[in-house]
């Protein structure tokens, strides 16, 4: 029986004018460019293929970039928000330096300190008795603080040292009820006694005749009487001024010209006369 197929060239034979066509064609590609045509459809065909299988790796990669930028975004958005809070911090520490520069410039320029020797305190502490009204300062015994020494800041008199330690001190306020102080009026000189009230804005004149020469709006001033305080210092301005006939002493408010509820930086004032007489002392005792 006759085979329908018949049997055609060996392997080996194939193989080798497979090989002769191979060659054959990549001569004449390379010589002619016999092919460059159809290079180009078939590289035309298969560049949907290649872009279809780049295209997971390129939206990994993204995702990947776009997480990362998120990250670092996120990092540095951190790292800005904690340096403007330094920052703002340091802003607000300039602030407070530079407000402490300006009430220390007032209080060495003010036009009521004179010749007298003086040394800048800060305020430590405030009493909490309601009943009293005192002050705690920095400066003590070893910086030459004595009992009675005035005090005053750019606006007037504050008060006297009442305690004196070794590092610190207390100063009696002039509002305290139990201080008292000689003051004069500038207008025309009437001497009388002023007195605190307890309150913060008003000191009272004690003892002043209903007849004499005070009148609201009048500035008194430390007379200089007793040695406790050097004379010319502002004290107060007479707000009230009232009598009755059934009474012999007329009723004197005055406001103090240092406002109380913000003090910080006050001076210790050493009269001249006082540092006089120290060094006397010290003289006759040496001798």
């Amino acid at each position: 029986m006759k085979p329908i197929f018949g049997r055609g060239p060996s392997l080996q034979l194939r193989l080798f004018l497979a090989m002769l066509l191979s060659v054959g064609l990549m001569l004449a590609d390379s010589r002619l460019d016999a092919f460059a045509q159809v290079r180009y459809v078939l590289n035309s065909a298969v560049a949907p293929l290649q872009y279809a299988a780049n295209l997971p790796r390129e939206i990994l990669d993204g995702l990947s970039s776009q997480f990362s930028s998120h990250q670092r975004l996120l990092a540095e958005n951190k790292a800005l928000k904690r340096d403007l809070l330094v920052k703002q911090s340091d802003v607000l520490l300039l602030e407070q330096l530079q407000q402490e520069n300006q009430r220390l410039r007032e209080l060495l320029g003010s036009p009521f300190v004179r010749d007298e020797r003086k040394m800048v305190a800060e305020v430590m502490a405030v009493d909490s008795d309601p009943y009293s009204h005192q002050v705690m300062i920095d400066k003590g015994h070893v910086d030459g603080v004595y009992e009675g020494q005035p005090v005053i800041n750019d606006k007037g008199i504050v008060g006297q040292v009442s305690y004196v330690g070794a590092h610190n001190s207390r100063v009696l306020l002039l509002i305290d009820p139990t201080h008292a102080l000689p003051v004069q009026v500038v207008r025309n000189d009437i001497r009388v006694i002023a007195s605190g009230s307890g309150e913060q804005d008003v000191i009272q004149l004690e003892h002043v005749p209903s007849s004499t020469d005070i009148k609201v709006g009048d500035l008194l001033v430390t007379s200089g009487l007793g040695g406790r305080y050097p004379e010319g210092y502002p004290v107060a301005r007479v707000t009230e001024f009232s009598f009755d006939n059934k009474r012999p002493f007329a009723q004197i408010k005055a406001m103090p010209t240092v406002q109380f509820d913000r003090l910080r930086y006050l001076l210790l004032v050493w009269p001249t006369d006082r540092e006089r007489l120290v060094v006397n002392k010290g003289e006759s005792v040496d001798g």
